[in-house]
Formats: C-alpha cells, sequence, structure tokens
C-alpha cells in the first residue's frame, strides 16, 4: 500500500488487517520501489499523488516486474478523463477519496479473485520445508517431522497452494480454481471440507491453517 498520508493509510491498513489480510505500509515511491524489490504482492494499492514519482507511474513498473498482480488506484482525483488516465495507464480499478471502507475491502476482495494464485513452485522450489513440514511437489511425497502424511490429491493441491501463498489470504473462490483437475471436483463449502480433513491429518502443523471468516484462508507466515 502506497500513500504519502499517514492517517488514510494506517486507516486502510487497520481494514485490511482486521480482514485476516498481510500488509506492507509505504509512504513514497521510492520506498515502495524498494518493497517490489524485496517482495512480491498480489494487489497494489496506490495513491495518484505521491512525492517522487506518482502511483501512475509505478504502475508500469509494478506490471513489468508482476504483470499478474492488481492494482487499485485511490485518489481523489474524481474527473472522468483522471478515472480513463489511470486505467487505461495499467490499474484495474480506480476508487475516489473519500470512500467507504465496505467499498474499499469489496474492490479488494474482487481483484483478488482476479488474480492468479501460484498453485505450484518454482522449478528450484521442488522440495519446501516449512517448520517441520516437507513437501515435494516433483514426487508429491509429504512428510512432518520426518514421518510421511498421506493425503488425497486435492488436500495435497490445497496444501501446496497455501503454502506457495504462506502469509496471503486466499479465497474459496482461488483456492478452488487452483485445485480443480482431472480427476478432482471442487465446488463451494467443499473447500471447508479438506481443509478441516487436513488440519486432522497434519496434527499440530494444521494450527497454522488459518480461518479469516467470511473470506478463506491462509498458511501463518513463518517467523525465524
Amino acid at each position: 500500500m502506497v500513500e504519502d498520508e499517514q492517517e488514510i493509510r494506517e486507516l486502510m491498513a487497520l481494514h485490511l488487517l482486521r480482514q485476516g489480510y498481510r500488509v506492507t505500509e509505504c509512504s513514497s515511491a521510492e520506498e515502495a520501489l524498494n518493497e517490489m524489490n524485496r517482495q512480491s504482492f498480489h494487489v497494489y494499492v496506490l495513491d495518484w499523488m505521491l512525492p517522487g514519482l506518482s502511483g501512475v507511474e509505478i504502475v508500469d513498473k509494478i506490471k513489468a516486474k508482476n504483470p499478474q498482480a492488481s492494482v487499485l488506484m485511490v485518489t481523489a482525483k474524481a474527473e472522468p478523463n483522471d478515472i480513463v488516465s489511470g486505467l487505461e495507464k495499467g490499474a484495474d480499478d480506480y476508487l475516489t477519496k473519500p470512500f467507504n471502507p465496505s467499498v474499499f475491502l469489496a474492490r479488494i476482495k474482487a481483484l483478488l479473485r482476479r488474480t492468479q494464485v501460484t498453485a505450484s513452485p518454482p522449478a528450484d522450489q521442488n522440495d519446501v520445508l516449512l517448520s517441520g513440514l516437507r513437501i515435494n511437489f516433483k514426487t508429491y511425497e509429504i512428510s512432518y517431522n520426518g514421518e510421511p502424511l498421506h493425503l488425497t490429491p486435492s488436500e495435497f493441491k490445497l496444501l501446496g497452494t497455501l503454502v506457495q501463498n504462506q502469509g496471503v489470504v486466499l479465497t474459496r473462490e482461488q483456492l478452488i480454481e487452483n485445485i480443480q483437475g482431472e480427476g478432482i471436483n471442487v465446488v463451494g463449502r467443499t473447500i471447508d471440507t479438506h481443509v478441516f480433513g487436513l488440519r486432522k491429518k497434519l496434527g499440530e502443523w494444521g494450527d497454522r491453517i488459518e480461518t479469516i471468516r467470511g473470506v478463506g484462508y491462509r498458511v501463518k507466515v513463518d517467523i525465524a
């Protein structure tokens, strides 16, 4: 989130944090670009008028680095030509200030539904170790503290998607989209059933899978 007005930035962050989202706050374009070089995000919230580069100029850099990410412009510029300009520059949605917090959250959720969620690891990360849980995406083997676990194909893909997006809240719709495949048919609340089964099989590690009420699920960030 890039917003130079501290009060507005902290208010938007508070609304997102209450919904279970991870938020990185930046007050300038320079700070935002530094964060972009350190990590990637599913959704970027940008103010148009910033010190240094404008929010519109940052959009180009975001899309060049992470074309699958979504961008929400939040700005006082409410003229139709400004809105059109922002969208044509690459923003995926546009929200004018002042705004209703419920509308802001709804826009974020909608953008997350559009965002492609990572369902498989990079080529150099076929084997992932997270707090005793080891997942081999190449051999489809999984173990916890050295003990092999036996998951269904749906459970394996669901856990893999959550782990690969550690700390990110994923909606049920995103999870369904990413675990559907040949021989796997998942609809609606069956995601909840799969999560329940995963937690039982994972034992204490299953507590890391958090339910974000009204949204979906995430795996807690592993803090070294």
